[in-house]
């Protein structure tokens, strides 16, 4: 069986953020001004234990269900998250489960999450050179950290890619050094717009660089790229290929909108449920879930939730001009 919301889209992708903490202050997520000692993070009662994030996924794989994501804030801060990654596992042998990191923890973490049955790790780095990669992340960490934690991972046979967000002004330069430092580790790289995902990160349209200039500064490097075929309609990343194979990919929310084959949930680590990444609201779920509901019942509920869903931010942004209050995306992954 498989849901479709009002505009055709099944739920394929569920996105697990399983903390708000995280031990980057990036300026695009959560800046020091606002998530600084003051900052006020959830509570241990209000964040859902991995029981109860379990019985989600559990209630999910009979309506189609393929991939589950685990996000944060930085989700390797959480304790023990090896059990959670098997109790998954445990509910089906074929679903992909996915990891989404900034990968200063990784090295220490991978062996652990591959035998619990991690299959895949997305590394969030945005500069290669150190000074930038310390400005942009407000750490004194190192990209060499990052790159030890991949290299780790890879070793575990654990599939890794790397994202990098590209704002203007700021790190478009570094391009090129990170499709260098992909290329020689054989990991594919994506590269995504700046987007208008939460209040604290001062999105402008002006600091967008979009895909095409993108693709055009590392064509004019590496010569012409090669458009790939998508492996699924719901992919977000386009993705391209240079002439010794290395694969980079370009999420661009901006330029070139993809609502249209957006299969992907949210939930919060306080178990609220976002259908879209730019959601103002999200649904409770928790409540049912301490109140003991089942899987079954857990299902109806989001069934209900994502059959009414109609979100398309991305295609109507221009057409928006009430003062938005979206989600912020240290909250619910990205």
């Amino acid at each position: 069986m498989s849901i479709e919301d009002s505009l055709g889209r099944p739920l394929r992708d569920l996105r697990i953020s399983i903390t708000d903490r995280c031990n980057f202050r990036c300026t695009y997520c959560m800046p020091r001004e606002n998530f600084g000692p003051d900052h006020t993070f959830l509570a241990k009662q209000e964040i859902l234990s991995y029981e109860e994030m379990t019985t989600v996924v559990q209630s999910l794989l009979p309506l189609g269900l393929k991939k589950v994501r685990i996000t944060g804030g930085e989700p390797l801060m959480r304790k023990d998250l090896g059990i959670f990654i098997a109790m998954l596992r445990s509910l089906d042998a074929e679903i992909d489960i996915a990891l989404t990191t900034n990968g200063v923890l990784l090295k220490k973490h991978a062996r652990q999450l591959f035998d619990s049955g991690l299959n895949r790790v997305t590394v969030s780095i945005d500069a290669m050179d150190v000074e930038m990669f310390q400005s942009i992340t407000d750490s004194k960490n190192t990209p060499g950290e990052v790159f030890a934690g991949i290299e780790t991972a890879q070793q575990c046979g654990l599939r890794v890619k790397v994202n990098c967000v590209v704002k203007k002004g700021l790190n478009e330069e570094q391009i090129v050094p990170l499709v260098d430092a992909c290329s020689s580790r054989n990991i594919p790289i994506r590269f995504i717009e700046f987007m208008d995902v939460g209040t604290t990160n001062n999105w402008n349209l002006e600091s967008v660089v979009s895909g095409e200039e993108m693709r055009q500064r590392i064509s004019n490097h590496y010569g012409p790229l090669r458009r790939n075929t998508a492996k699924h309609p719901s992919d977000v990343a386009r993705m391209w290929s240079l002439k010794n194979g290395t694969e980079v990919g370009f999420i661009e929310s901006v330029s070139s909108p993809f609502c249209g084959d957006c299969s992907r949930a949210r939930l919060s680590a306080h178990g609220s449920m976002y259908t879209c990444l730019f959601s103002e609201k999200g649904f409770d779920i928790r409540g049912i879930l301490r109140f003991g509901a089942s899987s079954q019942e857990v299902a109806e509920l989001i069934q209900n939730i994502w059959t009414k869903r109609d979100d398309r931010y991305s295609e109507i942004r221009g057409q928006v001009n009430t003062e938005r209050q979206p989600v912020e995306m240290s909250f619910i992954g990205g």
